[in-house]
């Protein structure tokens, strides 16, 4: 059975996004939105050939940017390029920032007791790159596009990691074309990335006082 079909994918109801506070873009401040979305009483497992094409929904999105200041101060962002192995066919091609995929049910863990969220985000983490360098770790925001096909099924959550050294390679062959590029550069240069890339370029670092922190 192909790995779409027979995948079941964290959701939970696009009403109740709606109703913890709807908004397009990015949402710089996701604590109060994470308690309820993250809710067991809230989230379930569905088939993701399903729930890919239904609105009614949104999947959980652990989407990791990777950063590193360099000597010069300069901030830089580990980038590639999406190859066509990589699971979202409506992406490939494109340029990203970020890292992450979709938290299954091979995350939720026999026992019931583990974090599937966290547990998800680890594991999406080691199977695409390699962390070479200490890091801190910190939650950053929410991303919603509703005017993209991708967009209007998916809901990201945006964790930036601050890396020490810029040491990160692709454990996948599909993570093409990769390394860390000033954000200055990336800015100037929007048209290639892929539409949440673009989005949290622009959220975290299009001013001059977001690339200073």
């Amino acid at each position: 059975m192909p790995e779409l079909l027979a995948e079941r994918v964290l959701v939970v109801p696009t009403e109740l996004f709606h109703r913890l506070g709807h908004f397009q873009g990015f949402h710089h401040d996701p604590q109060p939105y994470l308690a309820e979305l993250l809710s067991p009483e809230q989230t379930s497992y569905r088939p993701r050939s399903e729930v890919e094409q239904d609105p009614g929904f949104k999947q959980l999105i652990p989407y990791v940017i990777l950063s590193h200041r360099d000597t010069g101060g300069r901030c830089t962002v580990f980038q590639y390029t999406r190859g066509t192995g990589m699971g979202e066919g409506r992406l490939h091609k494109k340029r990203s920032v970020g890292i992450g995929g979709h938290i299954s049910t091979v995350d939720a863990g026999a026992d019931g007791k583990s974090k599937p969220y966290e547990e998800g985000m680890r594991r999406e983490l080691e199977e695409e790159v390699a962390i070479g360098s200490p890091y801190a770790a910190r939650c950053v925001g929410l991303i919603n596009d509703d005017q993209s096909d991708v967009g209007r099924v998916h809901l990201g959550v945006v964790h930036l990691f601050d890396l020490e050294r810029p040491e990160v390679e692709p454990r996948e062959d599909d993570i093409l074309e990769c390394g860390f590029r000033p954000v200055d550069e990336m800015l100037g240069d929007l048209s290639a990335f892929e539409t949440w890339s673009e989005i949290c370029l622009r959220a975290l670092f299009g001013t001059q006082e977001a690339r200073s922190k």
